[in-house]
């Protein structure tokens, strides 16, 4: 469990590699909880697995400062540069990085060689690390003779060893199939709690970021933009960007009809309704978020009540995904998209009302192009 003791400080850390106009990471703040998994979210690009690499020491910073639990490991100011050895941090990247030539064993007993600890003592902290990765039997087989998943627990393994206060993960699961990666996120996390370690962890998988962390910072431009738990990101984005990027795919142009205390309306092409509320003045164009998920989708036939938001529409396209059914129903010129459960699936040109909840429609001030 984490704890309010910041592990991890970065602040005005910037880079711009030879040749760009612009930096790749501009000035970004950072404060990371001893014992917290906290993940570095944002598109290709972003600057997110360059944050990673000046943390590690991989990369030097042109300007800002970043400490580790107390130690300053850069300040461009003061012209203080710890190297990457002598960092109390451990790293697993997106490739693995396993010895080929080595066994699993081998692989990693090998970060201990820097430690003053006897062959006994090496050996038992690396049989230690492959038991809590479930790869106690594979200790003499060729690291290369394992499977995508199994090497890496090896890479993980390898990282935890050496018991370091601070756990880098660049993108450690995106050469995984769909399913070996949701059983190693399960794993993972329940890893990260075990050992007690504080985590950084990049990805642009936003489903992965919520699975796995106590708190996101989403970047964007080598800026961080938003930052926060995961449900708060879900449900109340800072921005359009993050709407989007987090999967609120479905938007339209709105403007601010009213605001009074505790109520937004927009007008909208679906009506006047209300929606969360929000510090746009009356008059301001926006554009208007609302996620698939939080729209239920019922016969037109079946009574309800009043509250909420309603629109009348007509089911066009139905898509079965197992888990999910996927809506396409049209409301007057407009299609909208709802997710759903396959407890009962609607028919093609089925007459439906489509309910949510004001809170779940948010709206961001943004030219209306």
């Amino acid at each position: 469990m984490h704890t309010e003791r910041s592990m991890l400080l970065a602040s005005g850390v910037t880079k711009t590699y030879d040749g760009q106009a612009r930096p790749v990471v501009d000035g970004i703040e950072l404060d990371v909880r001893q014992g917290e998994f906290f993940t570095l979210l944002g598109p290709s690009g972003c600057g997110k697995t360059t944050t990673l690499r000046m943390i590690a020491g991989l990369e030097r910073p042109d300007h800002g400062r970043i400490e580790l639990d107390g130690q300053v490991l850069i300040d461009t100011a003061a012209g203080i540069l710890v190297p990457p050895h002598k960092r109390d941090i451990a790293m697993v990247f997106q490739s693995y990085a396993i010895w080929p030539h080595m066994t699993v064993l081998e692989n990693v007993l090998f970060p201990l060689e820097t430690l003053r600890l006897d062959a006994h003592q090496r050996d038992k902290r690396a049989r230690q690390a492959l038991e809590r990765v479930g790869l106690s039997p594979f200790a003499d087989r060729g690291a290369t003779q394992l499977s995508g998943g199994q090497q890496q627990r090896v890479a993980l393994a390898r990282a935890i060893v050496r018991e370091a206060r601070l756990l880098l993960l660049d993108e450690p699961l995106s050469n995984l199939d769909a399913a070996l990666r949701e059983q190693m996120r399960v794993e993972l996390r329940d890893l990260q709690r075990q050992i007690g370690t504080t985590a950084v962890y990049v990805t642009h998988d936003q489903e992965e970021a919520m699975a796995l962390s106590d708190r996101v910072a989403v970047m964007n431009a080598g800026h961080i933009v938003d930052i926060g738990d995961p449900k708060r990101l879900f449900m109340r984005p800072a921005d359009a960007f993050v709407a989007r990027f987090l999967g609120a795919n479905q938007e339209f142009e709105a403007t601010v009809e009213s605001q009074t205390a505790g109520e937004t309306r927009l007008r909208t092409p679906f009506g006047t309704v209300p929606a969360a509320s929000n510090d746009l003045a009356p008059g301001t164009k926006c554009r208007a978020f609302l996620r698939p998920e939080f729209i239920e989708c019922h016969p037109r036939s079946e009574a309800a009540g009043t509250d909420g938001i309603r629109f009348e529409g007509t089911v066009r396209d139905v898509l079965f995904f197992g888990r999910t059914v996927a809506y396409r129903v049209e409301v007057g010129d407009r299609i909208l998209e709802v997710v759903s459960t396959p407890m009962r699936i609607l028919e093609p040109g089925q007459p439906v009302e489509l309910r949510t909840l004001p809170e779940h429609l948010i709206a961001f001030a943004e030219q209306v192009t």
